[in-house]
């Protein structure tokens, strides 16, 4: 008897979840058994449903990045900071995301570096809206201040992370990610609004030297 599409469709998107929390939590070492087991299914409909370990992990790859950046266009376009203010009110929810995107970038390889490329293209798409809703400054190169930002959120979010990794090499995830966003959101929200420098002076000579 054939599966209803609507049923199987539901037991994808719960087996992708599932995951997203096991790779979150265990690295990539973890097998599709133990996916399986996270799911509340047999191993064989993991693979009938994504075809191999790899297949699991690019479509995971795609939904975690996929929130992620809807998320912050959401943000960036809004008229007002209730958007903001929500996001960070909820931002227990987006625990698992982070962890499963620290793993991946940790576990380096193939699917780390083409999911940091598609980081920098959402990054870049997400800051464009913003300059069309003029929320955002444009920038002498979209591409470039991206792919900035891109490893500048990655990189000191995985060195805190790692800062407070515990010596049996657990995280403790929901209080390290809540403390993180305590520590950093005054700092980043005055550094990306009034700027640092009081003067253009050093972005004038560089771009002069540049040309």
């Amino acid at each position: 008897m054939a599966v209803p599409a609507d049923r199987d469709l539901n037991t994808r998107a719960r087996i992708r979840d599932a995951a997203i929390r096991v790779f979150g939590r265990q690295g990539f070492g973890a097998g599709v058994r133990a996916v399986a087991t996270e799911a509340g299914v047999s191993p064989g409909l993991v693979n009938h449903h994504f075809g191999s370990k790899q297949g699991l992990r690019a479509v995971c790859d795609e939904h975690v990045l996929g929130i992620i950046l809807t998320e912050k266009r959401e943000v960036l376009t809004s008229t007002g900071p209730a958007r903001m203010l929500a996001s960070l009110s909820e931002i227990d929810r987006y625990v698992p995301l982070v962890a499963y995107l620290v793993r991946s970038f940790q576990a380096g390889g193939e699917l780390a570096a083409s999911l940091f490329e598609h980081t920098v293209t959402g990054v870049e798409e997400y800051l464009e809206a913003g300059v069309a809703e003029g929320r955002v400054r444009p920038s002498r190169d979209p591409t470039a201040r991206a792919r900035y930002l891109a490893m500048n959120s990655l990189g000191s979010t995985l060195l805190f992370l790692q800062m407070r990794t515990e010596p049996d090499g657990s995280v403790d995830y929901a209080r390290v990610i809540r403390e993180m966003t305590d520590e950093i959101m005054l700092p980043a929200l005055e550094a990306y609004t009034e700027g640092l420098f009081t003067d253009s002076t050093m972005l004038d000579a560089y771009t002069e030297e540049r040309a």
